[in-house]
């Protein structure tokens, strides 16, 4: 667990480096046998991409660094549940295991809404431990919306 904390601190680091620049605070980093593949944060703004979530840029790095798409093995790590789009891409990229930190009931795919990540229909199904940071993560996104809404409520999931 402590290097779920460690990994999910990682993360939630890029998260802030994500809200610092007007995108929806999300990070994520990938390892694998305690060395670090790739990470990520959200830049759907700024590379006016609707792709371009923490999850995918962290697998494109992973893959770059790895020389290859098949990350057996590896940890993701994500501030957030992931969407279906992440989730599937997850599959697809033979991650090991899923760590995140706050739900998402309104678009999560690793358990909330939707549970992609372990569909006995497809081809992998991944292990997730859910809730590491969940309480940075959460009041990260609250935060980041209430100040975009100028509201004290607001919900910190919806974008």
């Amino acid at each position: 667990m402590d290097d779920d904390q460690h990994w999910m601190d990682v993360a939630l680091a890029e998260a802030l480096a994500a809200g610092a620049a007007g995108e929806v605070p999300v990070g994520c980093v990938i390892v694998r046998d305690g060395a670090e593949l790739g990470r990520g944060r959200n830049r759907r703004q700024e590379l006016a991409d609707p792709t371009a979530h923490a999850e995918i840029l962290a697998l494109r790095g992973a893959g770059a660094t790895c020389g290859t798409w098949h990350l057996d093995g590896a940890t993701l790590f994500v501030t957030l549940e992931p969407c279906p789009m992440c989730a599937g891409a997850l599959v697809l990229a033979r991650i090991a295991r899923l760590v995140y930190g706050a739900a998402d009931p309104k678009a999560g795919a690793a358990g909330s809404l939707f549970d992609i990540v372990r569909d006995c229909r497809l081809n992998h199904r991944l292990e997730v431990a859910a809730g590491v940071g969940a309480e940075a993560s959460a009041a990260l996104l609250r935060a980041f919306f209430r100040s975009r809404r100028g509201s004290a409520g607001g919900d910190p999931q919806q974008p």
